[in-house]
């Protein structure tokens, strides 16, 4: 396999060659990773045809998922996520857990308990935000310290509630959630099964270590799933690369340009020192060594530079200096996003 059939395969698999039904876009990629909203709005809007952003956040919820980081993903789709390994509804606070083991915990089980139902109570009137939710908890006698336990920045004691099933975030800017619907949990193997399914269906063709990665386990664990599916096999540079049918063509050429998102699956759906897309000289123009992963600008298959969008203005930083004819590509792909009135500026790293 040659790095264009392979690049090719890839793009097209994530619907950056054709566009999918919305709902079909963000199941097949096991949801978009939204610690900033507006960056998984971008990748579904570049994948998705009719694209309507009134209605973007219809049929989705917001939570902690792949790799532990916050997705936007189908509702339907919470007993594939919350597996019965996330102990669902279980109100059981004293088991060992990441959040109680740390030495800064401040609740007693007891104490976690009673503020998880107040919560659980309050939301049963219908969304809040968080802060109105901090301010039900102060009201009701929680501590400083409480509160920096139960709304700890990368979740804490509400993550707990969302990972067993009794809350959702909802998709907005705000930081907000809501009661889960009731379900059904899948079986843990089978949930496990059924993402690694996708991903190879929808990120393939891609190595052990790429799913490693992209799921944050071990290579060991995901040759163990790989034996349960139907996979094809083909070589890349000496590596073997695993892929299922999707039933979507790769199409012939490269597009000239696609303004990626910001933690955009293209680049989080591989190992990224090995990445066909992100040449390693620009490695840490787009993975921040404080963990953001910037908006790429793709030019025929390849990262040279990265953009920022505010109202009228898009800043492309490029990598290496863009011919005119790429800056003309890049040009057109963002009147395609933004209309006529958007005018790039371009300026070197």
């Amino acid at each position: 396999m040659e790095r264009t059939e392979l690049a090719l395969a890839r793009l097209s698999n994530q619907y950056l060659l054709r566009a999918g039904e919305r709902m079909e876009v963000l199941r097949a990629m096991n949801g978009l990773q939204a610690q900033f909203l507006s960056n998984a709005l971008h990748a579904m809007r570049l994948r998705s045809t009719a694209y309507d952003a009134a209605h973007a956040a219809d049929g989705l919820v917001k939570g902690w998922t792949l790799r532990g980081t916050m997705h936007i993903f189908a509702e339907a789709d919470l007993p594939l996520f919350l597996h019965t390994g996330c102990r669902y509804r279980s109100r059981d606070w004293t088991v060992p857990s990441f959040w109680n083991q740390r030495p800064n915990w401040a609740l007693t089980p007891k104490r976690q308990a009673y503020f998880s139902d107040l919560i659980i109570d309050a939301l049963a009137q219908g969304p809040m935000t968080r802060e109105a939710l901090k301010a039900r908890c102060r009201a009701a006698g929680m501590t400083q310290a409480e509160e920096g336990s139960i709304f700890h920045p990368w979740g804490g004691g509400i993550r707990e509630l969302c990972e067993r099933g009794f809350l959702c975030g909802t998709v907005s800017e705000e930081k907000a959630f809501r009661l889960c619907p009731a379900f059904t949990p899948m079986e843990e193997q089978d949930a496990l099964l059924e993402q690694t399914r996708r991903y190879f269906t929808n990120y393939g063709p891609a190595s052990v270590r790429d799913a490693a990665y992209y799921f944050g386990t071990s290579q060991a664990e995901i040759e163990k799933r790989l034996a349960r599916l139907p996979v094809k096999a083909a070589k890349y540079e000496g590596q073997q690369l695993f892929s299922l049918d999707s039933g979507r063509a790769p199409g012939q050429s490269l597009p000239d340009c696609l303004l990626l998102a910001g933690f955009d699956p293209l680049m989080l759906g591989y190992e990224k020192k090995q990445s066909v897309f992100l040449p390693p000289e620009y490695l840490r123009g787009i993975f921040s060594l404080s963990g953001i992963v910037m908006p790429p600008v793709l030019l025929h298959g390849s990262v040279a530079g990265r953009w920022k969008h505010s109202g009228k203005r898009l800043l492309i930083t490029q990598f290496r200096p863009f011919s005119q004819e790429e800056r003309g590509f890049a040009e057109a792909a963002a009147a395609q996003l933004w209309g006529e009135a958007v005018q790039p500026v371009f300026q070197d790293a």
